[in-house]
């Protein structure tokens, strides 16, 4: 995906947000250098998760961490597993609801709108989302993918919401087919990394675990290994979470391709033919 001119207040929010997390001194500094780079690099080409990789990483050496989120992540694994039990209900009742119940994950972003400023949000609104079901339902067509094919590559996305990744990922397992599980390789803002994906025990429902290899929002196929790259090539299907992945994939000609996501932002919206804030499960090929 493009940059758009909402992308540049979203980001500069959310660095703000870092800042206010780690050192409010350093508040002016974040908005300055955001405000920098984004002068240099709003260009009509430029894809906005490498734009807002650049930025983050800026605001970390900034901030002196490589991990802001720290404290926010844990206590969105916490809400997770509050919600857990009620969540594999829903699950248990067939592949939809998984899908639903994985997506609903999804709204544990933090830092780019006023009602979403902790983790205590997907607690308090868990129920509200799933009853809204899905706006976007392409899962009976994933399930007929699943059921003809023999590679699967899952793209995780945030932390907490990989607690409830678990739930999907075992229904996954039910299709015999072999899965790859892809974390992110460093800490980026709430996203979940190895050490998340380790704690929830996805390195025991998946066939392989792997990383996107390094610092990225969503991901740079430079960062990711050859052995990631020869399961892209080869998956009957891909599957990925959230936002940022489609930013970087809706940039490369992978498919099949299905993006379960929470629609957060009017881009990603406009872009994904969906509509805003809802629940999407949509497959592309």
């Amino acid at each position: 995906m493009k940059i758009h001119p909402e992308c540049v207040p979203c980001l500069l929010k959310r660095c703000i947000y870092e800042a206010r997390l780690v050192d409010d001194e350093k508040e002016r500094d974040v908005i300055e250098s955001v405000l920098s780079i984004l002068n240099e690099d709003f260009e009509e080409d430029a894809v906005s998760a490498e734009v807002a990789t650049e930025v983050h990483e800026k605001v970390n050496q900034i901030l002196g961490t490589d991990d802001p989120y720290s404290e926010v992540k844990k206590r969105s694994n916490e809400a997770a597993e509050e919600l857990l039990p009620r969540a594999e209900e829903i699950a248990e009742k067939g592949f939809r609801e998984a899908v639903l119940v994985a997506i609903a994950g999804n709204v544990l972003d933090f830092g780019y709108r006023e009602d979403i400023n902790s983790p205590k949000f997907l607690i308090e609104k868990f129920e509200d989302i799933i009853d809204q079901g899905l706006a976007q339902d392409d899962t009976e067509e994933i399930e007929r993918i699943l059921e003809e094919g023999n590679e699967l590559v899952y793209f995780t996305d945030n932390a907490g919401e990989i607690v409830f990744d678990t739930l999907l990922l075992k229904k996954l397992k039910d299709y015999k087919i072999h899965l790859t599980v892809v974390v992110k390789g460093e800490p980026i803002l709430t996203d979940a990394t190895m050490k998340e994906a380790l704690e929830y025990g996805i390195d025991e429902i998946a066939d392989q675990l792997e990383t996107t290899g390094g610092y990225a929002v969503g991901v740079d196929f430079d960062l990711l290994t050859k052995k990631v790259k020869e399961k892209l090539e080869r998956a009957d299907l891909i599957i990925a979470k959230g936002m940022a992945n489609w930013e970087s994939f809706s940039e490369m000609d992978y498919s099949p391709i299905a993006f379960l996501t929470r629609s957060k932002c009017q881009p990603v919206s406009n872009t994904m033919d969906v509509p805003y804030d809802e629940n999407i499960a949509k497959l592309f090929k």
